[in-house]
């Protein structure tokens, strides 16, 4: 066990690794550790400045057995396929290889082969003139150990008179490649089983906005089992239950979302699970890829095993970790060896390997290094205008009384996201400078269906409100000052932080808006693609209250149609690269303030995308961030 952790020290020492200069605006040092199925391999990704690598330790052989140098190739995960192969998740803002298409974040799949060292991209070119295969990925790709040999089941598209989605079965030993299955136009998604047949698929059609799932054993032909109407959300598929010849089956119930199992016998439709009162998402075996258990999201993920033997296991990692956060990261098959992500005042913020046959434990290294100890976040929950209560974290800076403290509001993106008490590195960034940092889950983020539901129709209105309801209940229990708050946030967050400075008034002396919307009809058009009966514009409406970018109402709730109400300073940060929400939002935000004489400024992010992916733009973001929040709402 120690060996394979000094095996890891000893690729730190091998690279040249150095301690990045800004701790939290560079990329994390270590993340995406995973233990290959045997666990006798681990894999992780090591960034230095902004160059990022791929290093595979083997606790065998104790010595470095593979590196991958990826650049700035936009890494979004790793994955073993087996013991020999490693599957890396990729995006490119290019345009496909030898295609023609619109700008968009295109996924890529690549396999590195430890034995070989060799990297190729998957799917490789199809030598067919009937298939003209687009060199991306359109979903995960599923691992099956079929006749001893690792095949992979790549969801991928084909362009015929139109693009449509193709199933690829590709096998890891041979290279052998076919087109396995061809979809439609409808087609969202393919189940397949351990001996490597299609058991399950779902389709949706946009215009008739109808559902389907179909379902078969063994090969047999699939046959429709369920159907039905929906406008926006339709029940999915998660994958195989936990009992065999089952589906696990999402869906919204009345208000509410419920697991169902689908038999794959005869289509039929269990009772809704009882399991999902206290469960968010499946925990999937490896081996049989059958739902083992499952993780409920509250504060922090919290993990439930079926099977008493492995809850026993992780209860007795929880124990021997008592009073930090442990987050379940990647295992071998058999679980005898865990990956954990530990959080507190005694680790830090850190990676550990646990044996569970030697009862041993050994740190892998820090997510960031240099944050020895994260700063305080306390949870809390205050009462909005209307009564509906708000839950929130409030992270603390370092040596200063929590008393009239100036305050920053970070709201998270999506908006149907979430936030928890684990690490951020914004927020903990910004409370190192001496700020208080509120991250409110207001109406809108998913914490649960309905308090996703609550959002619908309140963008820039009761959405906003729960942001300043907070601002007037940290005031209320003298916290922090409330002449000295801001408000800081990246894509709906840089909407909220707009909106809270031309909807509203005299709650911030100065906003930041990263990537941030500013005209909702134009975004509308962005996402329009002519059919008018977008799904994607379906669900915007709803948001909104409105139907369509011509709807009038939109003007209400656009900042960019508020900006004479502007009196305190804004600071537009955007990537040129953001294919989720344009670069022009922001240019012509800022050419609407000038307009009117503001006191605004945009930083450009060359070559970012929507997500900060970067360490040299991200750390651009923060630095610009914090030098405007001193100048402008200074901490001392």
């Amino acid at each position: 066990m120690l060996a394979g952790a000094a095996a890891l020290a000893l690729l730190h020492a091998q690279c040249g690794f150095a301690v990045p200069l800004a701790v939290y605006g560079n990329l994390p040092s270590l993340e995406d550790v995973a233990l290959s199925p045997s666990g006798t391999r681990i894999a992780f990704v090591h960034t230095d400045g902004d160059a990022r690598m791929i290093g595979v330790v083997s606790f065998s052989e104790r010595k470095v057995i593979g590196t991958v140098r990826v650049g700035r190739d936009k890494l979004r995960g790793i994955g073993w396929a087996d013991d020999d192969n490693l599957l890396l998740s990729l995006t490119t803002t290019a345009l496909p290889v030898g295609f023609i298409g619109f700008r968009a974040e295109w996924s890529t799949l690549e396999d590195y082969n430890v034995k070989s060292r060799r990297l190729i991209v998957l799917p490789q070119p199809l030598h067919d003139p009937n298939y003209l295969m687009m060199n991306i990925v359109a979903g995960s790709a599923m691992v099956r150990d079929i006749d001893g040999h690792t095949v992979l089941f790549i969801p991928g598209v084909h362009l015929a008179q139109a693009s449509e989605p193709v199933l690829i079965r590709y096998d890891l030993e041979t290279g052998g490649e076919r087109i396995f299955r061809e979809g439609s136009p409808t087609t969202q998604s393919w189940l397949v089983d351990s001996a490597g047949h299609i058991v399950a698929s779902e389709d949706y059609d946009e215009r008739a906005q109808r559902w389907s799932i179909w379902v078969g054993r063994g090969g047999e032909d699939l046959r429709e089992a369920a159907s039905g109407k929906a406008g926006i959300e339709f029940p999915s598929l998660l994958g195989f239950g936990p009992s065999p010849n089952t589906l696990l089956v999402q869906s919204i119930e009345d208000g509410n979302s419920a697991w169902r199992l689908m038999s794959m016998t005869d289509g039929s439709l269990g009772p809704p699970m009882a399991e999902h009162r206290v469960l968010n998402a499946p925990i999937e075996d490896r081996t049989t890829h059958r739902m083992i258990g499952g993780v409920h999201v509250a504060d922090r993920p919290q993990y439930v095993f079926f099977d008493p033997d492995m809850e026993a296991r992780w209860e007795s990692i929880i124990d021997s970790f008592a009073g930090e956060s442990v987050e379940y990261v990647s295992s071998s098959a058999d679980l005898s060896r865990i990956v954990i992500l530990v959080e507190g005042p005694r680790y830090g913020y850190r990676y550990v390997l646990v044996d569970m046959n030697n009862h041993s434990a050994a740190s892998l290294g820090e997510v960031y290094q240099g944050v020895t100890a994260p700063l305080e976040v306390r949870r809390m929950t205050y009462a909005a205008a209307d009564g509906m209560r708000i839950p929130a974290y409030l992270t603390l800076p370092a040596g200063r009384p929590a008393k009239a403290l100036p305050l920053v509001v970070l709201p998270h993106g999506g908006p149907a996201a979430r936030d928890t008490a684990q690490f951020d590195w914004w927020s903990q960034a910004l409370a190192d400078q001496g700020y208080a940092v509120l991250r409110p889950n207001y109406r809108g983020s998913s914490l649960t269906w309905q308090f996703l539901s609550a959002g619908f129709g309140q963008w820039g209105r009761k959405m906003q409100t729960d942001l300043s309801d907070g601002v007037q209940y940290l005031a209320a229990e003298g916290l922090i000052d409330p002449k000295r708050v801001c408000i800081v946030g990246a894509s709906y967050g840089g909407y909220a932080a707009l909106a809270g400075v031309t909807l509203q008034h005299g709650v911030y002396r100065c906003a930041v808006s990263v990537a941030g919307i500013s005209d909702l009809a134009e975004m509308l058009k962005h996402y329009d693609p002519g059919l008018g009966s977008s799904r994607t514009i379906r669900y915007w409406d709803r948001f909104w209250a409105v139907s369509g970018p011509a709807d009038p109402a939109l003007d209400a709730i656009s900042p960019i149609k508020h900006v004479a109400a502007v009196d305190v300073p804004v600071l537009l940060i955007h990537g040129r690269d953001d294919t989720v929400v344009p670069y022009g939002q922001s240019e012509e935000m800022l050419d609407a303030l000038r307009a009117e004489n503001k006191n605004v400024q945009l930083v450009t992010l060359s070559h970012e995308d929507h997500w900060l992916t970067h360490g040299d733009t991200r750390l651009q973001m923060l630095e610009s961030t914090v030098d405007f929040l001193r100048k402008y709402n200074p901490p001392n």
